[in-house]
């Protein structure tokens, strides 16, 4: 969904608006991902003309002004932006922040209140806390895989620095891909949760952090086709295979998908130049 209304600073809404590029998923993507799987309704604002005057415009947007999309505008007509902190305080309300954040969640509903600094609201905080930092880690491989083929300025054609990015890939593709990729498998096997084939980052319940691993592997797979293939057929990270194809398949995200509306990889982070990939 897409809106030409500009923001007003107090103007209140009973939806979220997320701000962000037109034509490709981007880091956009993660935000969308978190609605889509949470039912939670939203609209976007894409035109590409008037984003950064909006969100870099204190008359605008407060303060503090935004560098860059995505930047979500909430209910209260307040902004915040960068991917992580966006999803971090959307995962409590959508019940993304883990099993125990939606206990407190349901209590609260029903008119209990729950002490912060209670044994319960802490062990809720640190699980979520724990599901934030496997985001920002795969985040951080999103980082890694859009610095292969822009590894000397994001200013800058492909084209002009295609030289360091041929070096950068080769260590990419042997080193940093299956660090990454070994890490979450290590997470995936010894959480105690996951019993029966399970394959849940965090406790027993998707979380941001499964829906944010899920996009950056099919970024991966789409720049790195040849080596991700390869890394499949080892049997290395079956089980983070298998989580991208549980999260394919989850409601809210399966019918994104089926939509039509899920954007296509195509020239934004994730890019697939053919010189760039290799099994190794």
């Amino acid at each position: 969904m897409s809106s030409s209304e500009p923001a007003t600073k107090k103007q209140k809404t009973q939806e979220y608006v997320l701000y962000y590029w037109p034509g490709i998923p981007g880091r956009g993507e993660y935000v969308r991902l978190a609605f889509e799987r949470s039912g939670t309704p939203y609209t976007e604002f894409n035109d590409g003309s008037k984003l950064l005057g909006i969100l870099t415009n204190p008359k605008k947007v407060g303060h503090p002004t935004h560098f860059a999309p995505p930047a979500l505008k909430l209910p209260s007509g307040r902004f915040i932006s960068q991917t992580p902190a966006i999803l971090n305080y959307l995962a409590p309300r959508l019940g993304l922040a883990g099993e125990k954040w939606v206990k407190i969640s349901e209590k609260q509903k029903e008119g209990e209140k729950v002490e912060v600094g209670s044994e319960e609201y802490e062990g809720a905080e640190e699980e979520r806390s724990t599901v934030n930092q496997l985001v920002l880690t795969a985040l951080d491989l999103c980082n890694e895989t859009h610095d292969v083929h822009h590894p000397v300025a994001t200013e800058d054609y492909y084209e002009d620095q295609k030289d360091v990015s041929l070096r950068r890939a080769v260590s990419y593709r042997k080193n940093r891909l299956p660090k990454f990729l070994a890490h979450f498998e290590r997470v995936l096997d010894c959480n105690p949760e996951n019993k029966n084939g399970n394959t849940y980052l965090v406790g027993s319940r998707t979380t941001n952090a499964d829906l944010v691993l899920f996009h950056v592997v099919s970024g991966v797979e789409f720049a790195f086709p040849i080596r991700v293939a390869a890394l499949r057929k080892s049997g290395k990270y079956d089980k983070v295979f298998a989580l991208k194809e549980r999260i394919e398949n989850e409601g809210g995200i399966k019918e994104y998908i089926e939509s039509g509306r899920r954007q296509p990889f195509s020239m934004g982070l994730f890019r697939h130049y053919e010189e760039l990939d290799a099994e190794e």
